[in-house]
């Protein structure tokens, strides 16, 4: 049996960056609907520090990470829609991406277009999976069709660049909301049709400006505790809470009877794992993705890049909202 040692991060509690252990792991063979991949780049994302701090708990020690790009070397049996070799790339669970080579699960693991840099390939699967599945698959009731107007918070993020990209292909009104003049600028030249500084602007009565005073039919809400409650006023009749993270804090407990008031709204949380819980659906998935940004309709931005070592560096500026699109970890 073949046995590989790679480099990998790991947490032994939950905590801060300074969590986050660079050690070296042994990587065995692929067992059955397994592959060993060995990586080329990795991707960063907001689930990375819920795990680490312990807002999403998980058993210890954690090698954490959600998303990466690579070269399939070794396939499980019963694994058919892979051979080593194949350029790869996946969001996936369990964890584990932070590393050099690891072995996984293959049914969410994705053959990588020639067309798509590793780099890209690191970058765009989590992120674009999650603005695939809130745009393709959360919708409101009725669905969306050009011209509605849905409101995306943080809208210069990883996700938020794809969604404005997106958005602006299937013809909608995508409002963007970000924490800085320069944010904002970046959201409007990625397809946000318009912006809204919410350190300085009052969004639910810019929402109200925008739509004529209708409100949106779907608010796309990552941020959480700081955006919530607020988010709910920007919505018309029957119009869609879609919380999907919690980058503020969680929300706090919230009483159902509230949503009458409001406009008999509807509340979702949406995770991406339920979404590509199967072969058949992850691809699916991802060929849309897949061709959304081979056709150049959507453009992966790559902001930051940051070695493997320098993770914990990596984490810090994600929580300190220095980032913009997309982060990477590189080999």
């Amino acid at each position: 049996m073949t046995v590989i040692t790679s480099q990998a991060v790991q947490i032994h509690q939950h905590g801060g960056p300074e969590e986050l252990q660079l050690v070296q792991v042994q990587v065995g063979e692929p067992g059955p609907g397994e592959i060993r991949i060995r990586h080329k780049a990795i991707g960063l994302n907001f689930i990375d520090v819920y795990q680490r701090s312990g807002l999403y708990q998980l058993p210890m020690p954690l090698q954490l990470g959600m998303e990466a790009s690579g070269v399939v070397e070794a396939v499980g049996q019963g694994v058919t829609h892979l051979q080593p070799g194949d350029r790869a790339a996946y969001a996936s669970q369990p964890p584990g991406s932070y590393c050099e080579v690891r072995v996984m699960p293959a049914k969410c693991v994705c053959k990588l277009p020639d067309a798509i840099s590793f780099e890209t390939g690191a970058a765009m699967m989590l992120k674009g999976l999650t603005a695939q599945y809130l745009l393709r698959r959360t919708q409101p009731q009725g669905g969306l069709k050009a011209g509605d107007f849905v409101l995306f918070h943080a809208a210069a993020g990883g996700v938020g660049l794809i969604a404005c990209q997106w958005a602006r292909a299937m013809g909608l009104q995508l409002i963007g909301t970000a924490g800085s003049d320069e944010k904002c600028a970046l959201a409007k030249a990625h397809g946000a049709a318009f912006v809204i500084n919410y350190a300085t602007e009052d969004f639910v009565a810019r929402v109200r400006d925008i739509t004529g005073g209708q409100g949106v039919k779907v608010v796309y809400d990552s941020v959480g505790k700081d955006t919530f409650e607020r988010s709910l006023d920007c919505l018309r009749p029957f119009g869609l809470m879609a919380s999907f993270g919690n980058a503020s804090g969680p929300v706090a407990p919230f009483a159902p009877g509230a949503l009458g008031p409001k406009g008999s709204l509807y509340l979702t949380r949406q995770t991406l794992f339920t979404h590509i819980t199967t072969r058949e659906t992850t691809q699916e998935m991802a060929d849309d993705l897949f061709d959304m940004v081979t056709s150049g309709r959507v453009v992966i931005r790559i902001d930051q890049r940051f070695a493997l070592a320098d993770v914990a560096d990596a984490h810090r500026a994600l929580e300190a909202r220095k980032t913009t699109g997309c982060t990477i970890l590189t080999l």
